[in-house]
């Protein structure tokens, strides 16, 4: 009896495995080509980025009002609150909100523990936790007043109020 040494299978061939098997998914590249585009890019943008970098640093400064931030972090979760929105980020993660994206904001202490929990919640109906680890217990009364800071300044809830009219009497 012959036995063979190594694998018996051969290697699957099909456009889950190379998206090029069908014609027309994938556009042909030649390594040429790349290679002069990276060349004419690194060209062009050589001098410009130190400007637009001043540029676009200049335009956050005018942009940030002189309004409340909030900002609670850990080593894994970041939560920012500003004039531009929500921000959160947990690992390589990242969400953003803007304040007309938002439907309602949701914190919620522990009874025991250190995990102060910030649920996003949206208008259609999703919500987004996320959990932050304070370094002590005390840091929790803190991050709900800059956050009620945060949202009595930008939030705004879409539904007005209602306002019943009384009838007027007539004479």
């Amino acid at each position: 009896m012959e036995q063979r040494i190594g694998s018996s299978s051969q290697p699957l061939e099909g456009a889950g495995f190379d998206p090029a098997f069908i014609p027309g998914l994938t556009s042909p590249v030649s390594g040429e080509a790349e290679e002069a585009r990276a060349e004419e890019a690194g060209d062009a943008d050589a001098d410009e980025p130190t400007a637009a970098a001043a540029e676009s640093e200049e335009a956050v400064e005018e942009e940030a009002p002189d309004g409340p931030v909030f900002e609670a972090f850990d080593r894994r979760a970041k939560f920012i609150a500003d004039h531009q929105g929500i921000r959160l980020s947990l690992d390589d993660q990242a969400c953003e909100f803007r304040w007309d994206e938002i439907g309602a904001i949701e914190t919620e202490t522990p009874r025991f523990g250190k995990r102060f929990t910030i649920t996003v919640h949206t208008p259609d109906r999703r919500w987004y936790p996320i959990e932050i680890e304070a370094e002590s217990r005390a840091r929790f009364a803190e991050w709900d007043e800059q956050l009620d800071a945060v949202m009595d300044k930008y939030f705004e809830d879409e539904t007005p109020e209602t306002k019943e009219e009384e009838p007027e009497e007539s004479d």
